[in-house]
């Protein structure tokens, strides 16, 4: 008899156990499913983000790319207008310098001649100029010789800085750059600098080039970005 009830009892306390276990079991389930959305959530708002900056950044490649076929066509423009006709042409070297340029007559060209130089030298931008001749345009990031010989940078009668072929009081102005603020610059800077900014300063290389356009470009009237350009060019 003791023996029935013990079974009996046993079997109570295991259908109470095996509830709790369900019970336990379905709490635990529901918050691993819980857990498991949440982190799907964040992963699926750093995924679209993703997504976006990868959309974002493919979409600044297209335009580079579409610039870059632009220019393309335009290149193969003009060689196409060039490959229309037999006749020989002038072909012209335009060399643009950090400071100053320099132009020069390569010969008369025939048109399988131009392309050939085209293709040996593929950082020139070529062009047919208004006269039937060909313009070769490169840019290099030195002084020309005319800089380096007799250059100096400084202000002119009407307060730009300007670069001068020889000092400023010769009144050669080879560019200009932009307008200075000189009532700004005579109250914050040292009357010697003042003064050797109208003596014309020396320039020798394209490092002091950019230096002093840095250093003046603070007192441009134009905005930064304008004098950048300035300098760029």
């Amino acid at each position: 008899m003791n023996i029935f009830r013990i079974k009996k009892q046993l079997r109570r306390r295991w259908r109470r156990w095996r509830r709790a276990i369900w019970t336990a079991g379905g709490s635990g389930l529901v918050a691993l499913m819980a857990w498991l959305g949440l982190l799907l959530s964040n992963q699926m708002e750093q995924l679209m983000t993703k997504d976006a900056i990868a959309l974002e950044t493919l979409g600044i490649i297209e335009e580079a790319a579409i610039g870059a076929g632009k220019e393309a066509d335009s290149e193969a423009a003009w060689i196409k207008q060039l490959e229309r006709s037999e006749q020989p042409r002038v072909v012209r070297l335009n060399k643009i310098y950090a400071c100053g340029e320099e132009s020069s007559i390569l010969g008369t060209m025939s048109p399988d001649e131009v392309i050939r130089l085209s293709r040996d030298n593929p950082e020139w931008r070529g062009m047919i100029g208004a006269e039937g001749d060909v313009q070769f345009e490169q840019r290099i990031h030195e002084l020309s010789e005319v800089c380096k010989n007799n250059g100096y940078i400084g202000i002119d009668q009407q307060g730009n800085l300007s670069l001068f072929d020889g000092p400023p009081e010769k009144e050669k102005v080879l560019k200009t750059f932009f307008q200075l603020d000189v009532e700004t610059m005579e109250s914050s800077l040292p009357p010697d600098v003042l003064l050797h900014l109208h003596q014309g300063i020396r320039i020798q290389d394209v490092d002091e080039y950019n230096s002093v356009l840095s250093t003046f470009g603070e007192y441009a009237v134009l905005p930064a970005r304008k004098v950048m350009q300035q300098k760029e060019d």
